[in-house]
């Protein structure tokens, strides 16, 4: 995921209140040639305009099939094969790093994959201004950008504001499900979802969940696993 921060690596310097901290950093990178023609052609079939106002996901998917968020979902190969596999369900993919989204439009195009919607944004302020209350059946969120320096872990998008401002938009009964190869930030994540009565975990051993059938494993994830990294994903549901 590269839901990662606009700040620059010496931010803390900055006066206090000059600029928000985010949970992600706009990289830079190339555009293949592809996906400039994807942004352009393919962005007003699959993309979200950048405007004021709440979302009505009947009208911007057509149906009333049930929505799913992914934030951050980076190049999207999880995404689009998640929403072949589930065509009954929405999928609201949220990521701000441009080859990341032309390169899932592409693949939607190639594979005929009409069940996703995208929007090149922050998280955040789409969860806050865009997303109606009570209105996700579920949240994924895979490979967060860990940001393992001590000091940085503010810029962790997984804090208690956050959870809060998720359990607003999930029904009850909606799944959150993340997953991250770095063992400090699971760690990091059970200890705020411990201190949140709106969500349960669905561990029976109060920990790491078996990574469940719907999340696809991308290269980037056996190449960990090569390098000996785990996994661990974490799965929980919106209390009543």
């Amino acid at each position: 995921m590269s839901q990662v921060s606009l700040e620059e690596e010496n931010a803390e310097s900055e006066p206090r209140g000059r600029r928000p901290v985010r949970s992600f950093v706009l990289r830079g990178g190339r555009l293949t040639d592809g996906q400039k023609r994807a942004l352009k052609e393919l962005w007003p079939q699959y993309g979200i305009p950048d405007r004021e106002g709440e979302l009505d996901f009947c009208a911007l998917f057509g149906n009333e099939h049930p929505v799913i968020m992914e934030i951050g979902f980076g190049n999207g190969d999880a995404t689009w094969r998640m929403a072949a596999q589930q065509p009954e369900k929405n999928f609201l993919g949220v990521e701000v790093h441009q080859p990341g989204v032309g390169h899932l439009l592409l693949k939607l195009e190639s594979n005929g994959i009409t069940n996703v919607r995208v929007a090149c944004a922050d998280a955040v302020e789409l969860l806050r201004g865009r997303v109606p209350d009570a209105s996700l059946e579920g949240v994924r969120i895979y490979f967060p950008d860990p940001w393992p320096k001590k000091r940085h872990h503010k810029r962790r998008i997984i804090q208690r504001d956050f959870i809060e401002l998720l359990a607003e938009k999930m029904q009850h009964g909606a799944i959150l499900h993340m997953a991250t190869d770095w063992e400090a930030y699971a760690e990091f994540m059970l200890e705020v979802m411990r201190d949140s009565r709106q969500f349960e975990n669905l561990s029976p051993h109060g920990g790491t969940y078996p990574r469940p059938e719907w999340r696809p494993q991308t290269r980037y994830e056996k190449r960990g696993e090569r390098l000996g990294h785990r996994v661990h994903d974490l799965v929980f549901r919106r209390a009543a």
